[in-house]
């Protein structure tokens, strides 16, 4: 059974789906499995139907106005970097709301349900391969794994959303009497599950370089701060889940093949741009491809 799983990572999703583009269409893969979370939760359905040019169009024309129904922040240019900034009135209004985050995402759980129609839940609910999307329980402190299987059309519609708020910058949800949030919060790459869910070879899109190129620069306000500690977090856990991934694939005598970026896409994944999330697909593309090019085995010379 192969399996594909794609690591959280906001807009650097879209390198994801370059990566998962070529390895589908071109190297001619297919998956049994799909595993999500975050930014790769918002792939995988599309991706399991086969529909990559429908995911990668959608991928290629978001904004923050997309995402946010309330955006907590605002981006600014200095010496060709993003900054960001507070929005102090948009942070006020979510407060005097009662909300317990800085902004609000209602605009993703719209753009979810218009992206993925219920014909096509249908369509995936009655085929063989399973899709399954990463949500942290933060009431009851564990990860959990929502497959498409186990779903209504509108609770995976839900657990999609969820799986990709990353808070506080974006909405907590209160479902099933628990509060739910982006699952990188406990499992950012979930190789450990998709071989527990039987997968005998796992190809993993991760969405940070392998190995650390950069030094953040100093915090210039208390958001870009809980952005850089937020970061620093998730890499640690990104770090152990893949770890832990390869020890169970030892185990069990599964096959990883990983998928790094080659470069830093941004320090910021927050901040979706159009133009960026564009070029990221097609370098996930060529990268793959190089990749595989790379790996291929030398065919021996007919004379020798």
């Amino acid at each position: 059974m192969r399996a594909l799983v794609i690591s959280g990572g906001g807009s650097k999703g879209a390198f994801a789906g370059g990566v998962a583009q070529y390895l589908m269409q071109e190297s001619g893969r297919t998956y049994d499995m799909f595993i999500g979370t975050s930014t790769g939760s918002l792939l995988i359905s599309h991706l399991a139907l086969g529909k990559i040019d429908k995911i990668k169009t959608i991928y290629s024309s978001v904004n923050q106005e997309s995402i946010f129904s309330n955006c907590p922040f605002i981006i600014s240019k200095k010496y060709g970097s993003d900054i960001i900034g507070i929005n102090h009135w948009n942070v006020l209004r979510n407060m005097l709301k009662g909300s317990k985050t800085f902004g609000e995402s209602d605009n993703l759980r719209k753009l979810i349900g218009e992206s993925l129609t219920p014909a096509e839940f249908e369509e995936l609910k009655a085929g063989p391969k399973d899709v399954v999307v990463t949500v942290s329980n933060l009431s009851l402190n564990q990860v959990e794994y929502k497959s498409i299987n186990e779903c209504t059309y509108e609770e995976f519609c839900d657990w999609i959303w969820i799986s990709s708020n990353y808070i506080p910058f974006m909405s907590l949800v209160r479902k099933d009497g628990c509060e739910y949030a982006d699952g990188g919060l406990g499992s950012l790459v979930p190789i450990e599950e998709a071989i527990e869910r039987g997968a005998t070879e796992v190809d993993v899109v991760v969405l940070r370089t392998e190995v650390s190129y950069y030094n953040r620069m100093p915090s210039k306000n208390p958001f870009e701060l809980l952005t850089n500690m937020m970061g620093f977090v998730l890499d640690r856990i990104e770090n152990q889940n893949i770890r832990i991934g390869k020890l169970v694939a030892t185990q069990k005598e599964a096959i990883i093949n990983l998928y790094y970026t080659p470069t830093v896409l941004t320090t910021n994944s927050l901040i979706f741009n159009k133009e960026k999330m564009t070029l990221w697909w097609k370098k996930g593309f060529l990268y793959a491809k190089n990749k595989d090019t790379e790996s291929m085995p030398i065919e021996p010379d007919s004379n020798e």
